[in-house]
């Protein structure tokens, strides 16, 4: 493996165990909660930050992966906590989602990082690429975790 793309890997690694950090001490109760100004809450967040990594790598290489596709009806773009039903991921159970989710696309796409694929948005044809991106949309929701984490500890 390059080293660039062990540098990729630990990053994704460091970033995600932040935001494990941030919500530790977090209950399902508290993730529940939508403060005043705010669309979504703490789950929803992290159920989209899991969801949209794997989108993203899916919308590049076109695999079809029906169990990361279902949680798009709770934590897709535009959705909000009120699309939850009762099969919805807990809290808990898309924190567990998060925990493996680095390891498992080490595993699955760590070979394959500069694979070109036709461009999708943005114009971005590797794996590399859309990793490098997520990253950045995985810092958004870790600021709107934190933001929220303001109003939920008062």
């Amino acid at each position: 493996m390059k080293p660039r793309h062990e540098i990729l890997l630990n990053q994704l690694n460091d970033y995600r165990g932040y935001l494990l950090y941030l919500v530790n001490d977090i209950t399902e109760e508290q993730a529940a909660l939508i403060p005043n100004g705010f669309r979504n809450n703490i789950h929803w967040n992290l159920g989209h930050i899991y969801l949209d990594q794997f989108l993203w790598i899916h919308t590049l290489t076109k695999e079809q992966k029906p169990e990361i596709q279902s949680l798009n009806k709770w934590f897709g773009f535009g959705t909000t906590p009120e699309n939850f039903t009762e099969e919805t991921p807990s809290f808990n159970e898309i924190t567990e989602l998060l925990q493996s989710q680095i390891a498992t696309i080490h595993k699955t796409y760590g070979e394959h990082l500069e694979t070109e694929y036709p461009p999708v948005e943005m114009g971005m044809f590797t794996i590399e690429q859309v990793l490098s991106r997520t990253i950045f949309h995985e810092g958004m929701h870790i600021q709107a975790i934190l933001d929220i984490k303001k109003f939920i500890n008062d």
